[in-house]
């Protein structure tokens, strides 16, 4: 017997539960989120629960939007009625137009400004003009990986909008139920007993999801892409990325190389970080004289095919899966996927990377849900003995080790990773300076930590508590700060390399296997006054 998730039998149910007098034009999906097209918007607007019940009553994330030919088409009077809305203070905004599915997009400082009180404002542009308005933060560094991404889905949106209907009409598929029993199986592809090449495998009666998809970075070995489970690609139902460092994103696109063309379903920041990542992975095997396993056109792909989610908003990724993504409190975007698997017949969550304390960056990890019966926990610092100092005495300790070092006017170079390190470093750095403990000097950013960091500006709302209050209420964002350079060509890093004056330096990579970090300690390691520090 079919299951009762086809198309036809979603739009019978759309018109039973919506009012008779409201005009539904057309129920079409996008992705994993059903569109539902209207004359009638206004009054859509007027009653929310309308699209309360539908989402209660189809189990399924909705979206009203007016009917096309309802939108107006001047975009230059919807541009001029979007400013009069925002406060005298925002600087100006950039609009991107989407015809196809009536979306603008407006890019700028303070989303929230456009958004209003419970999304107010936004409804009241989209009855007055018929478009959704979807607002994105414009990062007050300039990230051109986010520029570039966000370029690219414009660019290409023809081709996305015709993936999002593949995708919907893939996970709304019927499937049959021929009366065998019902089953969770869990594969381990790589990152067991290992660190490195984080990749699972969760089978169901009607599905295939794979959690991650990581490089060794100490060998060429790669997740179990020929276990007979996995093949071929093009069978699975969804990628799900917890966060982007490498030995979890690493080899995604590999994947797009050969053949997968489902989608990846992942937050915001990792699908930018893990772009950013990847792209760069490139250009080092470049370096190095070695064949890379994909090229920038799988990643583009990649891109095209990410459907990103928020924390805590629960989707359908197949016809009997549904996720949820919880802060995992590891790096921006980080997150604990949580499956909901045959309504309720198994609930399965694997951690990724977490980290039960809160951090300098971030909020302790999610442990509480509804209901869960397994747990896949990554357990790298997981011994009795595996005791990690606390925030308070790993500030303290870089402090001291700062202090003698500036005391004897030396330079400081401090190898990091990209993402996740280096702004925790960065933000101890930057408070110590300003609270005085430490004299003031320039910190300089040499690899991808400046881009890294960012994309990090672009996302305040994943960061902790303390950092959104003092980022969106007393507005002092510290990454801001002018202590902190970046190291933009060759010769500007000769120049530092050379200068007698005392300076601290983050540098890739973290374990000095590589990148710019070895140019520094070549210059300084034969002076005793420069110190190496590893945090």
């Amino acid at each position: 017997m079919a299951a009762d998730n086809s198309i036809s039998n979603i739009r019978e149910e759309v018109r039973r539960i919506v009012p008779s007098g409201l005009d539904v034009t057309s129920v079409e999906f996008e992705g994993p989120t059903l569109v539902i097209y209207t004359k009638d918007f206004d009054k859509f607007s007027e009653n929310a629960n309308i699209t309360k019940l539908l989402a209660t009553g189809l189990k399924k994330r909705v979206d009203v939007r007016p009917d096309p030919s309802t939108m107006v088409q001047d975009t230059d009077s919807i541009e001029k009625m979007i400013r009069a809305r925002l406060p005298e203070d925002e600087k100006e905004p950039s609009f991107d137009f989407d015809f196809d599915t009536g979306v603008v997009t407006v890019e700028l400082a303070n989303p929230g400004a456009l958004v209003g009180k419970g999304g107010q404002q936004l409804n009241d542009i989209k009855k007055e003009c018929g478009w959704n308005v979807k607002p994105v933060r414009a990062p007050p560094i300039h990230s051109k990986t986010i520029s570039d991404v966000r370029g690219y889905m414009r660019y290409a949106r023809d081709e996305r909008a015709n993936i999002l209907m593949k995708i919907g009409k893939f996970i709304t598929r019927p499937i049959y139920d021929n009366g065998s029993e019902n089953f969770v199986r869990v594969t381990a592809l790589g990152g067991f007993r290992q660190v490195g090449r984080s990749c699972m495998l969760l089978q169901t009666k009607h599905s295939k999801v794979l959690i991650d998809c990581g490089l060794d970075p100490s060998s060429d070995n790669t997740p179990f892409f020929n276990a007979p489970e996995l093949q071929p690609f093009d069978k699975l139902d969804a990628v799900v990325i917890t966060h982007a460092h490498m030995d979890h994103c690493g080899l995604l696109p590999v994947l797009f190389r050969y053949g997968y063309n489902g989608p990846v379903y992942c937050t915001p920041p990792t699908r930018d970080l893990m772009a950013l990542m990847q792209l760069d992975s490139i250009k080092l095997m470049w370096g190095e004289a070695k064949k890379a396993p994909f090229d920038a056109s799988h990643v583009r792909d990649e891109v095209l095919h990410v459907i990103p989610l928020q924390y805590e908003k629960t989707t359908d990724i197949s016809p009997d899966v549904r996720l949820t993504l919880y802060n995992a409190g590891h790096i921006l975007g980080s997150s604990i996927a949580h499956f909901n698997i045959g309504n309720g017949f198994h609930n399965v969550a694997f951690t990724g990377d977490t980290k039960y304390e809160k951090t300098w960056l971030f909020n302790q990890a999610n442990t509480k849900f509804i209901r869960l019966e397994s747990v896949v926990m990554e357990s790298t610092y997981g011994g009795h003995n595996d005791m990690q100092p606390s925030r308070g005495d790993a500030s303290k300790e870089l402090h001291d080790l700062l202090q003698q070092a500036t005391e004897h006017g030396g330079k400081v170079v401090i190898p990091v990773f990209a993402v996740g390190r280096s702004q925790e470093v960065m933000l101890v750095i930057e408070e110590l300076m300003r609270t005085g403990r430490l004299p003031q000097m320039p910190v300089y950013l040499d690899g991808m930590i400046w881009e890294a960091t960012a994309i990090h500006t672009a996302y305040p709302e994943y960061l902790n508590s303390q950092l959104k209050t003092q980022i969106f209420q007393q507005n002092e964002n510290p990454f801001l700060s002018p202590i902190f350079k970046r190291v933009e060509t060759a010769a500007m890093r000769d120049e530092i390399c050379h200068s007698p004056d005392p300076c601290i330096v983050l540098a890739t990579s973290g374990m000095m296997t590589g990148g710019p970090v070895m140019e520094y300690f070549k210059e300084w390691a034969e002076d005793e006054k420069n110190w190496l520090l590893f945090v």
